[in-house]
């Protein structure tokens, strides 16, 4: 299984990300999320495989979440476990 999906990183918070299907355009993303996110900056696109190593967090997982939910929300290092929404 292979995924091509594009990455943003948040501008109010450090080290969080999100993860959308290359294709897909930012307008399903929960409110909330963005408010919290801010406007996503686009960093880069990246092919996601069974193969390719993330350093934080398992390639099967992003693609599933993104599959399922439509994105994947990479939290800060030390707040993998927070929900970030409405903080």
């Amino acid at each position: 299984m292979k995924m091509l999906c594009s990455i943003y990183k948040s501008i109010l918070k450090e080290g969080m990300y999100l993860y959308v299907e290359k294709n897909q355009a930012l307008n399903h993303i929960p409110e909330p999320l963005l408010k919290t996110f801010g406007q996503p900056k686009y960093t880069f696109d990246l092919l996601l495989h069974p193969e390719r190593k993330l350093a934080r967090v398992d390639v099967m997982e992003v693609i599933e979440t993104i599959k399922s939910q439509g994105f994947y929300l990479q939290m800060p290092p030390g707040d993998e476990d927070k929900l970030a929404l409405g903080e």
